[in-house]
């Protein structure tokens, strides 16, 4: 059952991917600089979009095929499409509006078998926002207020639906172990979990729980399939909230571990190696000191938010210099805006990480290729190279630059407008 709901998943991804095979217009950018991300710079380059892909790319001298529509280039910057990696987008439309919000159930704090594909709000105001500034791609998650409140999934930001839309449905298991998913906000109605202890507590019996129940689905298949068939009797009840978990207690798909300080960090660790977990970390916001350990895992780190102040112990600069930290110690980081709202402001985090010492090459990467190796759709996305999905952005300077503006916006080969809400209110009320 497990092996047939991951070849759903693959072909699901495959499927949307596909759809870029229905666009047929040629168009080839010529002139620009092609920051490709995995294999340097081009200057006065050509690139070339046919049927969804990226057919051609290359020096100044590359074909372009006859009847393809030009777009000349020259001096702009062509990128690929950035890739958010933590947002609530279709989650939520206006903050204050508890019906426009499927951010969270407080119902209960284990809700893995949750999936936000199934609230996903394709047509909200807030895609085309975050398009307008060269995001193509990214992952929709729950907010953090449960230990492990559901499913995320991979998005493109364009698309005529939902299903469209969705490019991987559950690709990953958000674990919080921040200290806000306690239920201690009320003395006199405490409830369970009321402390760390007690979140540690819950998420290694959700675990064991899991466990046990798949011991008991393969010992019913076993029987059933003996000689002793007739004696196997009714199958366990079927637990929708253990069943979701065992994909990631297999390590087939990764568990995004948010914790922001040493202490959670270590714990939060310690968890996932005892049930053997697939992690990539999220936050590590006040971890610098474990950052080695970090680092001897192997796992990647979603960094941020960069803004947000330091502790009393810290230095002023820990949590603006802890992406260069990382990266000098060679693990892989990615950003994210970590909201539905400020997803445009996505390149601006990547780009004030430069100013405390991660170089610009590095921070484009992590908001590019890193973030779709680490989601597994490096094959498609993430780098400017022949054969992967058309998903191209021309600006008119450095991506990672609040001046820079965003002239064209390719999303499987085909231009999208560079309209929004704002825009029509800007240009209705300008004059």
């Amino acid at each position: 059952m497990l092996k047939r709901s991951l070849v759903a998943v693959v072909l699901l991804a495959a499927a949307a991917f596909a759809q870029s095979g229905e666009k047929s217009e040629v168009i080839a950018l010529r002139g620009g600089k092609l920051l490709t991300v995995s294999h340097g710079t081009i200057e006065h380059g050509v690139l070339v979009m046919q049927n969804g892909r990226i057919s051609a790319i290359g020096g100044a001298n590359t074909a372009i095929p006859k009847g393809a529509k030009v777009i000349d280039v020259t001096g702009m910057t062509v990128y690929p499409g950035l890739i958010d990696s933590e947002t609530h987008l279709g989650l939520t439309e206006v903050s204050a509006d508890r019906m426009t919000n499927d951010e969270l159930e407080p119902s209960d704090e284990i809700m893995p078998h949750m999936h936000v594909a199934d609230a996903f709000h394709a047509e909200t105001a807030l895609i085309p926002v975050a398009r307008i500034n060269g995001i193509t791609n990214a992952i929709v998650a729950p907010s953090e207020g449960d230990t492990l409140p559901g499913q995320d999934a991979f998005i493109q930001l364009d698309g005529k639906s939902a299903p469209e839309m969705l490019l991987v449905r559950d690709i990953a298991l958000p674990l919080n172990f921040t200290g806000r998913q306690r239920r201690n906000q009320n003395f006199d109605q405490a409830k369970f979990p009321f402390t760390r202890m007690g979140m540690a507590a819950q998420l290694r019996q959700s675990l064991i729980d899991a466990q046990d129940y798949e011991q008991k689905l393969n010992a019913y298949e076993k029987k059933k399939s003996g000689p002793d068939a007739e004696k196997a009797g009714a199958p366990p009840k079927r637990d929708l909230k253990l069943e979701a978990l065992l994909p990631y207690l297999h390590g087939q798909k990764p568990v995004v571990l948010a914790a922001e300080e040493a202490d959670d960090v270590q714990t939060a660790m310690d968890i996932a190696k005892e049930f053997h977990l697939r992690v990539i970390f999220n936050h590590l916001t006040h971890a610098s000191s474990i950052l080695d350990k970090v680092a001897a895992s192997g796992f990647p780190v979603i960094v941020g938010p960069i803004y947000e102040q330091p502790k009393e112990s810290e230095r002023y600069d820990a949590v603006f210099r802890l992406p260069a930290e990382m990266q000098k110690r060679g693990i892989k980081i990615a950003f994210a805006s970590f909201d539905a709202h400020q997803v445009r402001n996505l390149p601006y985090a990547a780009g004030y990480a430069t100013a405390f010492g991660l170089p610009p090459e590095e921070a484009l990467k992590a908001i590019t290729l890193n973030p779709a190796q680490m989601w597994g759709v490096d094959k498609d996305l993430g780098s400017l190279d022949t054969g992967k999905v058309a998903n191209v952005v021309v600006a008119n300077g450095d991506p990672l630059d609040v001046r820079t503006d965003v002239k064209h916006v390719f999303i499987d080969g085909a231009e999208v407008p560079l309209v929004n809400k704002q825009t029509e209110l800007r240009d209705r009320y300008w004059k």
